[in-house]
């Protein structure tokens, strides 16, 4: 591959459409570049392209997807959905490695319900600053390629400038796109969406034939989390909204709304004003951890054996 060439190959969106709609993002006034991450884009092999990362312009090869799941939230299920980014598409580097390119903030989808689709300057810039640092730590995590100021200004509690975040991830897939699915109650879109993942992030599975590669890929996630949140701990880190949608397949740290690195150890310690009970304090993530995973278990009882109080001892295992 050419370097510094958008090289994109589109599996997700040949999934069943009821994962996505499709959706270009949608063009800003006066774009200008506050950062571009060069060694991340020289490992993608992306050029540094201000109208791609505005979202004024679509590259050539890319599919532009809004991504459709549902999530738990502080224990509420609820139906959402990609309010404001959209996934232009999935980048292949030289390495043949493939990875998301999201714009996060790039105006209203299908999923913004009341949303006005963008983001303020602060959290954009936040999100690359700390996706970062885990990621020099050495912690799974989603990656951050560009910030952009859009020109425009977002109304929050007051006037804000408006930013469009370029963020990089091995997918986008959560635990509650598998919940999105199973609530459809289409098995088979539930089966679609596994064996993509499967084939995506944990091919070796399908060379195991003597076993159940649904169990094998249960198995394979938990231990990612489980490795996941153990680094979380050892740091200090605090993800504030551990809700199902937040948490990626991939076994990479997703989202980073209001989170922080504790400064003085108290294990009650949150990073969400509205995090009122301590459901997702620094003590309780690894208890949330397997809460949320117990939901993902839950949309694949199906696949693990025919009867319901097998699959729930097999899921155990």
């Amino acid at each position: 591959m050419e370097k510094s060439k958008w090289n994109f190959d589109n599996g997700y969106a040949l999934l069943p459409e009821i994962f996505f709609e499709r959706v270009n993002p949608v063009s800003v006034r006066k774009p200008k570049l506050v950062i571009f991450n060069e060694s991340l884009g020289e490992f993608l092999g992306v050029p540094n392209d201000l109208d791609v990362f505005s979202g004024n312009i679509v590259p050539n090869g890319a599919e532009p997807i809004s991504q459709a799941y549902a999530g738990h939230q502080f224990g509420h299920f609820v139906i959402l959905g990609d309010g404001r980014a959209v996934l232009l598409g999935e980048q292949v580097n030289e390495n043949g490695d493939r990875f998301d390119i999201q714009l996060k903030g790039s105006g209203q989808t299908p999923y913004s319900r009341n949303g006005d689709g963008r983001a303020a300057l602060g959290p954009m810039f936040r999100e690359y600053i700390i996706s970062e640092a885990m990621h020099s730590l050495g912690i799974p995590t989603t990656r951050s390629l560009a910030v952009v100021e859009t020109g425009e200004v977002v109304q929050r509690e007051k006037l804000l400038k408006g930013a469009i975040l370029t963020r990089v991830a091995s997918s986008h897939i959560r635990v509650g796109t598998f919940e999105y699915a199973a609530n459809s109650g289409k098995l088979d879109d539930v089966r679609t969406l596994a064996d993509y993942t499967i084939n995506r992030h944990f091919p070796n599975i399908t060379k195991n034939e003597n076993e159940n590669k649904y169990q094998l890929f249960f198995r394979e996630v938990l231990k990612r989390q489980a490795s996941l949140i153990a680094k979380w701990q050892l740091v200090g880190f605090i993800h504030g909204v551990m809700n199902t949608d937040n948490m990626a397949i991939s076994g990479e740290t997703i989202d980073y709304g209001p989170c922080a690195f504790m400064d003085n150890y108290d294990s009650k310690t949150v990073f969400s004003s509205i995090d009122t009970n301590g459901r997702y304090s620094y003590e309780n993530q690894p208890k949330i951890a397997m809460w949320n995973l117990a939901r993902l278990a839950e949309s694949l009882l199906p696949f693990f054996s025919n009867d319901e109080n097998e699959s729930i001892k097999l899921s155990a295992k």
